[in-house]
């Protein structure tokens, strides 16, 4: 697919970190973005200054969603290119025992269900409303009519301690890419997936210095942190190479994931 204005996208989470890098990444290239974020100011500001709009959605509700793609494609047209970045995580281990008092406990299961809905559900709910629109365009070169990018995680290979909600959600999107793909091949849809490794994103920012450096240096080369705009030019090639179709690609520094 040719990058231009006659393109719309819609990213989710674009309001900071590598939804951020996406959405300005394919605005550099004249493409038309919609962003769905929960950070209504954030959202707004970056939506003004590339010249597309901002949809506070929450991608667990299926009226949010809904609501948000119709302000975007009243704004910018539907969209030939959805990027799922929404996603959150959080740490409990599975059973565990407290060290001072011997108190036993589980994994809360309303943690478990909540990472699942936004990170696997609210993607899949994306996804397939956005690929339903992109059916009702006209056929590009190809037969294209739209690309769907997802992001997942390491972790979906690698899960570490505590990360059984997370690393089951970010697999579960793994697992779907292919099937999706094929779901949409006849109708000229592609589906592919990026697994982040240790990316240099806000939340990572509010770690202390010398354990940033520390993950830094785990990773086997470069021993750097990656950027988000590294992960945003990956999407930009699967969106770009109509060849590119029913995969999940690590982006990660060659590293995996210790336990802890």
């Amino acid at each position: 697919m040719k990058l231009d204005s006659s393109i719309s996208a819609v990213v989710t989470g674009g309001a900071s970190g590598i939804g951020e890098a996406v959405a300005r990444r394919l605005a550099a290239s004249g493409v038309k973005v919609a962003i769905f974020d929960f950070n209504e100011e954030r959202g707004e500001a970056i939506a003004a200054e590339l010249g597309g709009v901002f949809c506070k959605v929450d991608v667990t509700s299926e009226e949010a969603v809904d609501a948000g793609l119709e302000k975007a494609r009243a704004a910018i047209g539907q969209e030939r290119i959805l990027v799922n970045c929404a996603g959150t995580g959080n740490a409990h281990k599975t059973a565990s025992r407290a060290k001072q008092t011997g108190e036993i406990k589980h994994f809360p299961l309303s943690e478990f269900e909540k990472i699942i809905q936004i990170n696997l559900i609210g993607s899949f709910r994306c996804a397939a409303k956005s690929a339903a629109g992109m059916l009702s365009l006209e056929g590009m070169e190809d037969g294209e009519r739209g690309v769907i990018v997802n992001i997942s995680s390491v972790a979906a290979q690698d899960g570490q301690i505590g990360q059984a909600a997370y690393s089951a959600s970010k697999a579960g999107v793994v697992g779907m890419t292919l099937p999706m793909a094929r779901d949409l091949m006849n109708e000229g849809v592609r589906v592919n997936t990026i697994m982040p490794g240790l990316i240099n994103t806000p939340l990572m920012n509010g770690l202390p210095d010398n354990v940033k450096e520390a993950l830094a240096a785990s990773v086997p080369f470069p021993k750097r942190l990656g950027e988000p705009d590294e992960i945003a030019s990956v999407v930009e090639l699967m969106v770009t190479n109509g060849y590119f179709n029913g995969e999940s690609v690590r982006l990660d520094g060659a590293i995996r994931m210790a336990p802890r």
